[in-house]
């Protein structure tokens, strides 16, 4: 398991919803792969709406830069 795997683990354990978002965004700045990138970027924007965290609206734009959200 990666460190960054067991930090989202442990964020998920702590239900701590700043670290989600820092650490789902971090795994898909460091994806391989477009889908990976926006698996991840769908779960960082998810836990961003429902924080009502600012991140929200850029992670949304992202995703809509790979035609992921309208």
């Amino acid at each position: 398991m990666s460190a960054l795997d067991a930090a989202m683990i442990a964020a998920h354990d702590r239900h701590d919803q700043a670290g989600l978002i820092q650490l789902y965004t971090q795994a898909a700045d460091e994806a391989n792969d477009l889908d990976a990138a926006c698996f991840y970027l769908t779960h960082a924007y998810v836990f961003a709406l429902e924080a009502g965290a600012r991140e929200a609206a850029l992670l949304r734009a992202r995703l809509m830069e790979h035609g992921r959200e309208e």
